[in-house]
């Protein structure tokens, strides 16, 4: 059944079988994400059937291969960007496009929190605002997954990167990160935000959640032709249009799983060369789960306690 944390039970099944042109990969870690919440308590707008195995991130060594695939063999490592039957698990199916190449400097748990948080930022920031040296970005929530992505990624294209977070441990992986922190849990940190670019407004704005901050963003911190886009939101909210017509402002949204497959592929491309460059360095949370524990990884990814940044990951049971 659909519900909260306690509905999630793991059970030990048949290892799967795969297809001519699938790989079965042996998984070291996988990712936990904010959208495996949403559709394990019924929300979100894919509905699974029962019984369902979540996740489709993570990071592992190939261990078979089907007879009509040639791009990979048994031992690679790879992290993955899909999976046919969930990553919540010890091993899991995917067709060969859903591998890739985990270079030797970025371990297991690295790699589990490689795909969404990465590829999401990217895509907002270069499909969907458009992104060009010299700009500026207000990333909201800079402290988690996504957040920390979309500081390297903007940073690394020649953003002046402002970010947000609610701790000091959070505001620290912000600035070493490259970008400039602000504490949105004390008053006035909006006031600071618009002093920061001569009271002229950011570019691009990358919302994480947007039912609490949209208005504030169309309002009073976005500028001229500036552009906002949505990653998160829990709930409605109202808004005053008018505040992007006196600005020439927009708003979008992105749904990584909508990109084109010519995005896509972009964005594979960009994800690899970073990996390989070092550009881009994925941030684990600190905190250890596995398979028994989760269901509070899963709390965490939603709560975010104080002192939580990265993206969270979790551990086969072996």
């Amino acid at each position: 059944m659909f519900g909260g944390p306690e509905v999630l039970e793991v059970q030990s099944v048949a290892v799967p079988k795969i297809m001519e042109n699938q790989v079965l990969v042996r998984l070291e870690a996988f990712g936990v994400n904010p959208v495996d919440t949403y559709i394990r308590n019924g929300t979100y707008t894919f509905q699974p059937n029962l019984p369902y195995t979540p996740g489709m991130d993570g990071a592992g060594v190939v261990e078979k291969v089907g007879e009509n695939v040639s791009d990979w063999k048994c031992g690679d490592r790879v992290f993955l960007s899909g999976s046919l039957t969930g990553t919540y698990a010890e091993k899991t199916v995917c067709e060969s496009s859903h591998l890739h190449i985990l270079p030797r400097n970025i371990d297991f748990a690295a790699g589990a929190a490689i795909y969404i948080s990465y590829a999401t930022a990217f895509v907002a920031l270069y499909h969907r605002a458009n992104m060009r040296p010299g700009e500026s970005v207000l990333i909201h929530g800079a402290s988690g997954g996504v957040g920390l992505a979309a500081v390297q990624i903007a940073r690394a294209h020649g953003l002046k990167v402002l970010g947000t977070a609610s701790t000091e441990t959070g505001m620290t992986a912000i600035e070493e990160n490259g970008g400039i922190a602000f504490n949105h849990s004390e008053d006035g940190y909006r006031d600071k935000i618009l002093e920061s670019t001569d009271n002229k407004g950011v570019n691009i704005i990358i919302e994480m959640l947007s039912n609490v901050n949209l208005e504030h963003d169309i309002s009073t911190l976005i500028g001229a032709r500036g552009r906002i886009v949505i990653v998160g939101c829990r709930g409605a909210i109202e808004i005053n249009p008018r505040g992007m017509m006196g600005k020439n402002s927009s708003v979008t949204g992105m749904h990584l799983l909508q990109s084109s497959p010519e995005e896509l592929a972009e964005t594979h491309k960009f994800l690899q060369a970073g990996l390989e460059t070092g550009i881009l360095k994925p941030i684990v949370s600190g905190t250890t789960f596995t398979l028994d524990t989760v269901a509070e990884a899963q709390k965490r990814v939603i709560d975010r306690p104080l002192g939580t940044i990265g993206k969270v990951v979790a551990f086969p049971n072996y």
